[in-house]
């Protein structure tokens, strides 16, 4: 295990029977609240950015958009919020996806994505990979291509690595962690 491996999984708060019996959450706000922590974070996932070739960072609400906002920043690219539907304003695209219970919508604004921006996707977490390949329907659909996607966690248990790889298309998907 790395150093910033080892810095980032030791600010990350294991909390049982959350959001119910049997599930262990990972809780990453005592990593935001130490800013050594944060700020290793963000600068590897803006060496990501970096090495992707990525012109803009997407966020996907919420955490992702905790996560991608400096990211962006830090890379100098611009940052694109992916929300619930019905959160933004004007023209969007919308993606509707299933969830283990059910389904949900995502959009974009229309005109924040256009043919030749390169974007990473940001996230806090990747697990059943649903929100994250809807958010890569989105990017194609707004005909601009996805550089990569880059998560601070990814259950690997949940097998969202294997359902995100057609969707990916031969872009990168980096997981600071794997748990």
């Amino acid at each position: 295990m790395t150093d910033i491996q080892e810095l980032l999984l030791s600010r990350i708060r294991d909390v049982a029977d959350y959001p119910e019996p049997g599930v262990v959450f990972k809780d990453i706000t005592p990593l935001l609240a130490d800013p050594a922590a944060f700020t290793a974070l963000t600068d590897a996932l803006a060496q990501i950015a970096a090495d992707t070739g990525a012109t803009k960072v997407v966020g996907l609400e919420a955490r992702g958009f905790i996560l991608g906002s400096p990211v962006a920043v830090r890379a100098g690219l611009g940052f694109i919020p992916v929300r619930k539907a019905g959160k933004l304003p004007g023209a969007t695209l919308r993606q509707a996806y299933d969830l283990e219970y059910g389904s949900a919508e995502i959009e974009v604004h229309a005109e924040d994505l256009a043919a030749g921006d390169r974007v990473l996707i940001v996230d806090d977490v990747l697990a059943t990979g649903g929100t994250a390949e809807a958010a890569i329907q989105l990017i194609q659909r707004a005909g601009a291509e996805v550089s990569g996607l880059a998560v601070l966690m990814e259950l690997g248990f949940l097998n969202g690595r294997t359902r995100l790889e057609a969707a990916l298309d031969g872009a990168p998907l980096q997981a600071l962690l794997k748990v």
